[in-house]
């Protein structure tokens, strides 16, 4: 089993309902294929850099997990297959970026914050 982290980009014009039931399908199918959800994490709404399918909002969502290697292909499928995202980009943890991920969480200051002026 590996760590990744999953962000996805979704169309702005979900509902907070649809947003929620869309977040909740992707953890349910990491869950039915033997992967474990860290923590996930909604953005919400975000200016992009650049107009994708002529939108130049979007609402973030990241995801921790643990999963199988071979997992990565077919949760790539499944989010082709939704027309509610616009772009993702699932990554593979390495141990350090696993444990600033849990200090991040935690709220042990990773000394990586900009000071107070």
């Amino acid at each position: 089993m590996n760590n990744y982290e999953l962000m996805v980009i979704f169309t702005p014009v979900l509902s907070e309902e649809d947003f929620k039931a869309t977040q909740n399908k992707f953890t349910a199918f990491v869950k039915e294929n033997g992967g474990k959800v860290v923590h996930d994490n909604p953005w919400g709404l975000k200016s992009l850099a650049y107009p994708i399918q002529k939108k130049t909002t979007g609402l973030y969502w990241v995801m921790e997990y643990y999963a199988p290697s071979d997992f990565n292909e077919k949760l790539k499928i499944q989010i082709l297959r939704d027309e509610t995202v616009l772009r993702f980009m699932a990554t593979k943890l390495d141990k350090y970026a696993v444990e600033y991920n849990a200090r991040k969480r935690s709220g042990v200051p990773s000394g990586t914050e900009k000071a107070e002026a």
